[in-house]
């Protein structure tokens, strides 16, 4: 089975890898590999706009093959639920994950924001070789932390805290992501509606 990723992310690359690699005869490709692709903007309004925006972008050009594509974020309740679906460009257009992080602490400093607790949310589309959408979702709980600590993640991992834990993300490392996060969860979801069509 062969599986195009719709995404120019590392970080989220690594963890499909790590969390698909019980698959043995999958082989994971990425929109990095087709010469002059250009995905269209994410402009949607949620999650699920924007996961199907960049899913259907790259099943366009992959008409005949497994395509995945996910949008996922990070809700601050103190923030109003910022930053969203903005999460991966809350300081600009093309701003780097520390620059995000900085502006989300900054943000809840300013506002003395007293409710620090967040959540990740992911929405992920599947697209099959005939074109069915399948779509799964993940969430993980926690709270922001007043400073960035960790070396282990990507995003705003330094500074999210899952609930029951004392460390952030950055500090639990990529094996308890791939075990919790909202992401792994929806992949989850994704490998059970897979199984459920191979034969016994």
């Amino acid at each position: 089975m062969e599986l195009w990723i719709a995404t120019g992310n590392a970080g989220k690359m690594k963890e499909f890898e790590i969390q698909l690699r019980e698959l043995a005869d999958l082989k994971l490709h990425t929109q990095s590999e087709i010469a002059g692709f250009s995905p269209r903007p994410e402009d949607g309004k949620t999650f699920l706009d924007n996961a199907r925006i960049k899913t259907k972008s790259l099943k366009a050009v992959r008409s005949k093959d497994w395509v995945m594509g996910e949008d996922s974020g990070l809700e601050v309740t103190g923030l109003g639920g910022l930053p969203g679906i903005h999460s991966a460009r809350y300081a600009g257009p093309k701003a780097s994950d520390s620059e995000n992080v900085a502006k989300l602490l900054k943000m809840m400093q300013i506002r003395a924001v007293s409710d620090r607790s967040a959540r990740f949310l992911c929405t992920m589309i599947v697209y099959t070789p005939d074109g069915q959408e399948w779509i799964f979702t993940g969430e993980m709980k926690g709270t922001i932390a007043k400073a960035a600590t960790g070396q282990l993640g990507f995003g705003y991992d330094p500074v999210f805290i899952p609930e029951g834990e004392t460390k952030t993300l950055a500090e639990l490392g990529p094996g308890y992501k791939v075990r919790l996060s909202h992401r792994s969860k929806a992949l989850k979801a994704f490998l059970e509606k897979l199984n459920e069509g191979a034969p016994a």
